[in-house]
């Protein structure tokens, strides 16, 4: 099987990249915007890298000839000067949807959002709504996965974690007190390589959550304890916070926004978890923790 990737370099695709490298029967066509961001893959006789345009349509289709199935990964959560959720997490899709038709491609696997809604007041979440909406009026067999916080070595939300819980004394936005599934980003790869093998009929979109539903403030405790540390907790009204992030991201021209906060806080609720249908043991969350705080020898 041989699938292409873009936004290889992001956590998930390093993760994903990683597992890839431990299979015998998969080849990978890794894509990535700069040089930069294409030497920090892994090296392996089983992954070709390749720079990468989203306005480049004809070498989009190139990254995409003989794969049996695309894996699109690039996205932002936070805007910059230089890239919006428009660009990079709408055009950014229909230009994959777009080279993955004229390529003849078997299957897409589209990573989303758990909250996406095209008709959503809040920017990102509209975004990736609209982008699962390309997916799904591409023609092409897809499986769309939502995902919550991904925590695993090297992704946003662990580096957040491990930042909050290994202070004293840290304020949280509304003390901590919403909800989050945690979900183990090495079970997202699973998932993937499944979804690419089994190349479902038709589009599918699955909600893929951790086995474990707690508060970020629950959740930040239970990493200090892990850390051997004691911390004390203080509340930071989310009205004040989105009213910093609005003058800080103004003058910053991107970063944390009131759009990002209220993702952030935003309590991560699914209807049916999608382990089962694909083919996924999950990760305890104790385990993830332990594996991200180095408590864990991993073999």
């Amino acid at each position: 099987m041989k699938i292409a990737v873009t936004g290889a370099n992001s956590s998930v695709g390093q993760n994903l990249l990683a597992q890839i490298t431990t299979q015998d029967k998969i080849t990978v066509v890794a894509g990535v915007r700069s040089d930069q961001a294409k030497a920090s893959l892994p090296h392996s006789p089983r992954i070709e890298t390749r720079i990468i345009s989203y306005d480049d349509s004809a070498g989009l289709a190139k990254l995409f000839t003989s794969v049996d199935s695309v894996v699109h990964l690039a996205g932002i959560l936070m805007e910059n000067r230089q890239t919006s959720y428009a660009s990079a997490n709408v055009a950014a899709t229909a230009a994959v949807v777009q080279a993955a038709k004229h390529s003849a491609v078997k299957h897409l696997v589209f990573i989303s959002v758990i909250g996406a809604d095209a008709t959503a007041d809040n920017a990102y979440f509209r975004s990736k709504g609209c982008a699962e909406k390309l997916v799904v009026e591409s023609g092409i067999s897809a499986s769309i996965i939502r995902t919550p916080i991904l925590l695993g070595r090297g992704t946003a939300g662990a580096k957040a974690l491990l930042g909050a819980a290994s202070q004293t004394k840290i304020k949280i936005l509304d003390g901590g007190n919403y909800f989050m599934r945690p979900l183990d980003i090495d079970d997202l790869g699973v998932a993937i390589l499944h979804c690419c093998e089994s190349q479902s009929v038709g589009v599918t979109t699955h909600e893929l959550a951790g086995p474990e539903t707690i508060s970020y403030r629950e959740l930040v405790e239970r990493t200090a304890k892990l850390l051997d540390r004691e911390i004390k907790i203080a509340f930071m009204p989310i009205w004040l916070a989105k009213f910093g992030a609005r003058i800080s991201s103004i003058l910053k021209g991107g970063g944390i926004t009131p759009t990002v906060i209220d993702v952030i806080t935003k309590d991560e609720v699914i209807q049916t978890n999608a382990d089962t249908a694909l083919g996924i043991s999950l990760t305890s969350l104790q385990f993830t923790l332990e594996k991200i705080t180095d408590k864990k020898q991993i073999s």
